[in-house]
């Protein structure tokens, strides 16, 4: 298992001791999931984190209609996981997609808490990710989806070509929280 992306992205937050590294290695396996592959399905308890080396992951719930509605997209680099339901050790609400082949380092929930109460850096590694990614890279998210409209938060989506060039119509819509044909016209207003 090739293990240095992970690493860097862990150490990132907060650097680990040989010993901690050695530890949470131990716990990981490295895993493919084909496109369209669920790696989590809604109503599931959540049993791994994940970690994305490569392809794309959509995080989504199903509405009263039938239709898929995106929460957030994961790139590279990415760690995953059902935090919510794993926090209130709960059933998932969302489901976690594969929408590209993609290859992932996971590790079982329960072995990782475990460790989190044994090493202290990792620990603060857990605790640093969540601040920066549910709290502070999440207030702006949660603040434009009450405060701006459709076609302002189709065009921060934009600012991300990497992510959009990705994603297909539908997939958008849906993130935008519009139907396909509100998003054509936002995006034949652009390109005026």
């Amino acid at each position: 298992m090739n293990s240095i992306k992970f690493l860097e992205q862990v150490n990132q937050y907060h650097p680990l001791s040989r010993e901690s590294t050695t530890a949470l290695l131990n716990i990981c396996t490295e895993e493919k999931y084909h496109k369209n592959d669920l790696l989590l399905e809604s109503g599931n308890m959540a049993r791994y984190y994940y970690f994305i080396k490569s392809g794309l992951v959509g995080y989504y719930t199903i509405d009263e209609e039938g239709s898929s509605i995106y929460k957030i997209f994961f790139e590279e680099n990415s760690f995953v996981a059902s935090t919510a339901a794993i926090i209130k050790n709960e059933p998932s609400d969302f489901n976690i997609i594969a929408l590209e082949d993609c290859s992932v380092i996971q590790y079982p929930v329960k072995a990782y808490r475990e460790l989190l109460e044994k090493h202290h850096d990792l620990a603060l590694f857990h605790i640093h990710y969540l601040e920066k990614n549910w709290v502070v890279k999440k207030e702006p998210l949660e603040v434009s989806l009450k405060f701006e409209n459709a076609k302002q938060r189709y065009l921060l989506l934009l600012e991300n070509q990497s992510l959009y060039k990705r994603l297909k119509q539908h997939q958008i819509a849906s993130y935008l929280g519009i139907t396909p044909t509100q998003l054509s016209r936002i995006k034949k207003e652009i390109n005026r």
